[in-house]
C-alpha cells in the first residue's frame, strides 16, 4: 500500500481496549495517518475491574489516559461512541452525529455483558465491564453493609448481607474469593455491630463444573477452596429472575437477597451499517484468515467483536478473551505495516499461553500451555500477579498497583472502602424504603 494522494492512509480504530491497544502500539506512525475513537478517555485492564468493585485497588491503577498513548505516536485521538458505518463511503457515523472518513478501519470495539434478552436482569443486576459499573457496585457494597449495620430486623438484615453471583468463570469466581476473603476478615472488624453475622455468598452456574475453559484440576481446585471460604456453590443451575429481594434459580430454588452480581457471558456492541450473509446472534463480526470482515475490502475487526473459523487449532473460532484480543491486534498492524511496504500478509494463528483464576487470598490456579502445565497455591498467585501486573500500560501504573496491592495483601486491608456519591442533577440517588418489601436496591448515580 502506498500512500494516497501524497498522504499517508488514513485508519480509523474504533475501541482502545486490548486489541485496539496493541494494533496501535505496533502499527508505523510513519506510514499511516492514524485516529483512534473510544467513549472513554482512558483504557482499563478489564481483568482487574473487581479488585476496584471491592475497594482493593482505585481506578487510576488500573487505566492509563489514551491521549497519552496516541499523542507519544503521534496519532489523534477522538472521544466518541459508534453509531453506524457507512461502507460505502468509507465513513463512520458517531451517537453525536460527527462524521469520519477513513481508508482503512480497524473494529476492537469489544464486548459487552450478555443479559440473554432478560431485561429484568439487565435493569436491576450489577455487572462488571466497566469502571463505573466497578465503581457503582463498590458504592452500593458499601451501602448495603452500612444499612445492614444499622438494621434492627433480623430478616431485612439477613436479606441485606446476602449476595448471588451468576456465573462461574473467572470474574464470578474471583469476585466471589474476593467477597469472601472480606467476609472472613474485614466485614467483622469494620462493622462491629453485626456481631456474628456475616455475609452470604452463592456462586451460581449453570455447567457442572467451575472454570469449565480450565482443566479439570483447576476446576476443582476452585471449587474446593470456594466452598472452605464460605461460599455456597449451585452447579447446574441457571438465575432465572430476579426482583431486587429475591434470586430465583432454574431447579426451583429461591435466594433471598439484596444484590445480584451478573458475570455469565458476553455478547459482541453493536452498531449499524455493516450487512453479512451469515450474520450471527451474537453480532460478532466473522474475519478471514486476516481479520477482514468478510464482505470488506479496507474493514476489519480484531479482539472480542470478531471471529474466524480459519485457525486450524480453533475452528469454531477463538475465545473472547484478552489474550486473543492482544495477539490480533499486534498482527493486524504488522500485516498492514507489511502492506506499506508492499509484502504479503501473514495469516493469524493463535498461540495459547494459558488460562488463569485467582481464589481468594492465597490461592490462584492457571493452566499453561494447552493445560499442558498447572499449577496453583502461592506459585500460581505470583504468577497471577506477575502477569496481570506486566499487562498494565504504564510505568506509574505498574508501581502504584503493585505497591497498594502489595499492601492490601499484606496487612489483609485496604483504605479504598468507602462509599462517594456524587452530585448529578439529573439523576440523585435516593436510598431505598425500609421494610421488608420496600427494600428493592437502586443504582448509584457515579461520575468516574
Amino acid at each position: 500500500m502506498t500512500q494516497m494522494n501524497n498522504r499517508k492512509p488514513r485508519v480509523i480504530v474504533v475501541g482502545g481496549g486490548f486489541a485496539g491497544l496493541n494494533f496501535i502500539n505496533h502499527l508505523s506512525e510513519k506510514a499511516y495517518d492514524v485516529t483512534l475513537v473510544d467513549k472513554n478517555n482512558f483504557n482499563y485492564f478489564t481483568p482487574l475491574l473487581y479488585q476496584v468493585a471491592t475497594g482493593f485497588l482505585e481506578p487510576s491503577n488500573i487505566s492509563y489516559p489514551l491521549r497519552k498513548l496516541t499523542n507519544a505516536k503521534g496519532f489523534n485521538f477522538r472521544q466518541g461512541e459508534l453509531s453506524s458505518i457507512d461502507a460505502d463511503n468509507n465513513q463512520i457515523i458517531l451517537t453525536d452525529g460527527d462524521v469520519l472518513t477513513y481508508d482503512i478501519l480497524v473494529i476492537a470495539a469489544g464486548a459487552k455483558t450478555n443479559f440473554f434478552g432478560n431485561e429484568t436482569l439487565r435493569e436491576r443486576a450489577f455487572e462488571l465491564k466497566e469502571i463505573s459499573d466497578a465503581l457503582a457496585m463498590r458504592n452500593a457494597f458499601i451501602r448495603v453493609l452500612e444499612r445492614a449495620s444499622a438494621e434492627k430486623d433480623p430478616e431485612i438484615r439477613k436479606r441485606l448481607l446476602t449476595i448471588v453471583i451468576a456465573g462461574g468463570g473467572p470474574t464470578g469466581v474471583e469476585v466471589a474469593g474476593m467477597l469472601a476473603e472480606m467476609n472472613q476478615r474485614i466485614v467483622g472488624t469494620d462493622y462491629p455491630e453485626l456481631g456474628e453475622e456475616r455475609l452470604k455468598i452463592h456462586l451460581v452456574d449453570g455447567a457442572p463444573t467451575l472454570l469449565t475453559p480450565m482443566s479439570k484440576k483447576s476446576q476443582q481446585k476452585a471449587y474446593d477452596i470456594l466452598t472452605r471460604l464460605g461460599v455456597h456453590v449451585h452447579l447446574n443451575q441457571l438465575v432465572t429472575l430476579y426482583d431486587d429481594e429475591t434470586v430465583y434459580l432454574s431447579g426451583g430454588e429461591t435466594i433471598e437477597a439484596s444484590t445480584l452480581i451478573w458475570s455469565a457471558g458476553v455478547v459482541a456492541r453493536g452498531f449499524g451499517g455493516l450487512v453479512q450473509e451469515n450474520a450471527r446472534k451474537d453480532g460478532r463480526l466473522v474475519t478471514d484468515a486476516y481479520n477482514r470482515v468478510i464482505g470488506y475490502d479496507n474493514i476489519y475487526a480484531i479482539g472480542d467483536i470478531s471471529i474466524q473459523f480459519t485457525d486450524p487449532a480453533y475452528p469454531k473460532g477463538h475465545p473472547q478473551l484478552a489474550q486473543p484480543a492482544k495477539q490480533q491486534g499486534t498482527r493486524l498492524a504488522r500485516n498492514l505495516n507489511a502492506l506499506a511496504k508492499g509484502k504479503k500478509m501473514k495469516p493469524f494463528k493463535y498461540f495459547d499461553r494459558g488460562d488463569m483464576a485467582i481464589i481468594g487470598k492465597n490461592y490462584a490456579v492457571a493452566d499453561l500451555f494447552k493445560h499442558k502445565v498447572h499449577f496453583g497455591g502461592l506459585l500460581g498467585l505470583l504468577a497471577w500477579l506477575f502477569i496481570h501486573v506486566v499487562s498494565l500500560v504504564g510505568k506509574n501504573t505498574k508501581v502504584k498497583t503493585l505497591y497498594n496491592w502489595a499492601i492490601a495483601y499484606i496487612t489483609s486491608n485496604s483504605s479504598l472502602r468507602m462509599s462517594f456519591q456524587a452530585k448529578d442533577k439529573r439523576q440523585q440517588f435516593k436510598m431505598p424504603e425500609r421494610g421488608p418489601k420496600g427494600m428493592g436496591r437502586q443504582k448509584a448515580a457515579v461520575v468516574d
